[in-house]
Order: structure tokens, then C-alpha cells, then sequence
């Protein structure tokens, strides 16, 4: 809900003539504390409590979205609060996300862990079907300030249930391994571990280079007002399709993905029909086939981040899982985010519509050269799931 919301706040404040470059800079606001902090949020993860770094996490990401609620409740017209919030609330989720991810694993084992993802999955996106829906039709009766406000609130049930957990697993270092701490050895640990595999380095890279050329997210107002016309609810809608996709697919592959064999060469062709999505939305001026293309942009994404991280975590030790992630979230966040900034910088230029063309084009080519570059990610099956945790 929040970035449907910021993204339709900064719209609102800009000439149409600046539009696209203001809606592109929201990326790079929010790209640079991901980079800056991604190193030492994946350590943190893996050498502090998980549940308590949650816990202020979450904490803080309410404060932001109660900061932005009187940002607009005020009528402030500056740009630079919008997106130093924003900027703060991304350095929160550098550190949420590599403890979060690496907390899952504690909570239902290896053995379980497939469906624990996929289960995650349904949920994650059917808050996302829910929020940029919901925020639509929020900011078409009463405005952006009332759509951050929920916002805020829906932080407080994930800080309940935080309180509430009992009983929770620690990881136990091996008899030669030291337990983890913050420290420049520990970073550069998990720099080595995931460089020095090709698989997971590859994954990285689909996922970057697919959201980097493959996002239309933030030229959503572009086509909601001036190309299709549909105005606050249709462009909740268009918001919400990738979720909705994504949801319908999450709920098919629970029961599907361990028969899923073919796991590498599965996520290559998510990732192709992702980009292929995109090129079609960026063409079309009907609002149903808009809306189409994008449920399946959600729904190729689900198939291959489902399929990566269930390899990235059954590869990656529990001890080294929150850095995993946090060099990751580098790849999966700053992709999308700096690919808004690149698809506002050529919409601005040449226009919305080519923009997101050009984008899913290059995301085609980029698969395609991974693909063709990395023949251990083609070979992967399910198979290879059965060896032990290193």
C-alpha cells in the first residue's frame, strides 16, 4: 500500500512535464540505502537475534509511515521529505528483509522449507493483491494521507505477532566454525560464499536484470492518467495485477513445486515470459489487456523467485543465511529501484510506452545471455535438493 500511495503522492506534486523523472527518482531514493546498507544488515542478521532485529524493524517502518501520513495530511507540497522518507524507509527494509528471510528456515527446518516458501509466498502477495487495491480506492475517496495512516496500522499486527512467538530455535554454530559477529571478516564471508557459487550468483542476476529492464511499476500513474485513462481506482487495480497474478500462482505451485524437476531451466523461462509480459503491457491502450499483461508479469515473477529461493536457501548454511540475503536484496531491490529511475530517465526522453518496451526487450536479451552463460543453472534439478546442508 505504501508504494502505491508514494508513488501517486509524488505524481500529484509534479508538472506533467517532470513527471517521469520525479516518479524515477523515487527509486533512487530508495536504492541507495539498500546498497549503502546491505552488507552489514545481512551480518547483523546472522549474528543477532532475528526476532528482536524484526521487531525494531518493524518498529521503525510504522514511524515512517506515520511520518508520511502527516506529510500529506498537511498539504506539504515539497518533494524532499517524500523521498527522504522513503530513503528511510528503505535503509529499514535492508535490515528487515535479510532477517526475515533468514528467519523462516528456523521456524520449519530443511525438510519443509519448499512449501514454508511457497506458504510465504501466498501470504506476502495476497497483502499485495489487498494493499495497492485497497489503496485506490482509499486515495480516490479521502486522499494519500489516509491510505499511509492503514498503512501504519498494519505494522502493528506483525509487531503482535512477533510478541507472541515462543520457543524459537537458535542456530547452533559446528564444532569449527566461530559463532558470528558484526565485522568487516563476516561480510566478506558471505561476499566469498556467494561469488565463489555460480548458481546462486546467476540467480542473483536474473533477478537483477529482470526487474531492472522489466519494471513498469513506477510509470503506473503515467499510464493510469494520460494512456488509459482510468484514473485513482483503475490505477489501484493496475497496481494490484502483478499481486493478483502472483497470489493465483502462489496458490497453484503449493502443491506443485516439489514436482517441479527441472528447477533451473524453469526459472529461465518465468523470467523470458516476464520480460515478454512486459513488452506487450508497454504496448497496449486497453485497460483489460493492461491488466492482463500485468497479472502475468506477477504470476512469471512468483514461478521464478519461489524457484530461487528455495535453491538460494537449500545451498546457503544457516549461519551465512541473513548475508545471503543481504547481498541479494542489492540485486532484487536495487534492480526494480534503479530500473525506475532508468525507465523514468527514458520516458521522459521518448516517451512511457517505449520506455517499458525497451525495458522488457533488454530483459529478454540479458536472460537469454545468463542462460547460455551459466550451464550449471540449466542443469539444476531437484535432485540436487537431496544433499546435506554444508
Amino acid at each position: 500500500m505504501q508504494s502505491a500511495a508514494l508513488l501517486w503522492h509524488v505524481s500529484l506534486l509534479v508538472s506533467e512535464d517532470h513527471k517521469a523523472i520525479a516518479l524515477g527518482a523515487v527509486g533512487l531514493t530508495r536504492v541507495v540505502p539498500v546498497v549503502l546498507f546491505s552488507m552489514v544488515s545481512g551480518v547483523v542478521a546472522d549474528a543477532l537475534d532475528r526476532r528482536r532485529v524484526l521487531f525494531f524493524t518493524q518498529t521503525a517502518a510504522a514511524l515512517v509511515a506515520i511520518g508520511l501520513t502527516l506529510l500529506a495530511h498537511t498539504g506539504s507540497t515539497r518533494l524532499w521529505p517524500i523521498y527522504a522518507l522513503g530513503a528511510f524507509g528503505a535503509a529499514v527494509s535492508a535490515f528487515d528483509l535479510p532477517a526475515r528471510q533468514a528467519f523462516l528456515p528456523m521456524l520449519v527446518g530443511r525438510t519443509h522449507l519448499a512449501n514454508a516458501i511457497t506458504l510465504n509466498m501466498i501470504a506476502f502477495q495476497t497483502a499485495s493483491v489487498a494493499g495497492p487495491a485497497l489503496a485506490g480506492f482509499v486515495i480516490a475517496a479521502g486522499g494519500v494521507a489516509p491510505a499511509y495512516f492503514l498503512n501504519a496500522l498494519s505494522f502493528g499486527f506483525v509487531i503482535v505477532a512477533l510478541t507472541l512467538m515462543r520457543d524459537i530455535p537458535a542456530p547452533a554454530p559446528s564444532d569449527d566454525e566461530a559463532p558470528n559477529e558484526v565485522s568487516l571478516a563476516a561480510a566478506m564471508e558471505g561476499v566469498r560464499f556467494v561469488f565463489h557459487s555460480p548458481l546462486i550468483r546467476s540467480t542473483m542476476l536474473l533477478d537483477f536484470f529482470a526487474t531492472f529492464f522489466a519494471s513498469a511499476t513506477a510509470l503506473l500513474p503515467i499510464f493510469a492518467q494520460d494512456i488509459l485513462k482510468v484514473g485513482a481506482t483503475g490505477y489501484g487495480w493496475l497496481f494490484a495485477a502483478p499481486a493478483i497474478g502472483a497470489f493465483a500462482t502462489s496458490v497453484a505451485l503449493a502443491p506443485l513445486v516439489r514436482h517441479i524437476r527441472r528447477r533451473g531451466v524453469s526459472i529461465v523461462w518465468a523470467v523470458l515470459g516476464h520480460g515478454l509480459a512486459t513488452i506487450v503491457f508497454g504496448l497496449s491502450r486497453s485497460f483489460w489487456l493492461a491488466f492482463a499483461c500485468l497479472v502475468c508479469v506477477g504470476a512469471t515473477d512468483t514461478v521464478s523467485t519461489v524457484l530461487r529461493n528455495i535453491i538460494r536457501n537449500l545451498m546457503t548454511p544457516d549461519r551465512l543465511r541473513g548475508r545471503m540475503t543481504g547481498i541479494n536484496m542489492v540485486f532484487f531491490q536495487g534492480g526494480p529501484q534503479l530500473g525506475e529511475l532508468e525507465a523514468g530517465g527514458v520516458a521522459q526522453v521518448y516517451g512511457a510506452p517505449f520506455s517499458v518496451v525497451s525495458g522488457g526487450i533488454g530483459c529478454l536479451l540479458a536472460t537469454l545471455w545468463i542462460a547460455s552463460a551459466t550451464p550449471s543453472l540449466r542443469r539444476y534439478t531437484s535432485d540436487h535438493e537431496s544433499l546435506p546442508e554444508t
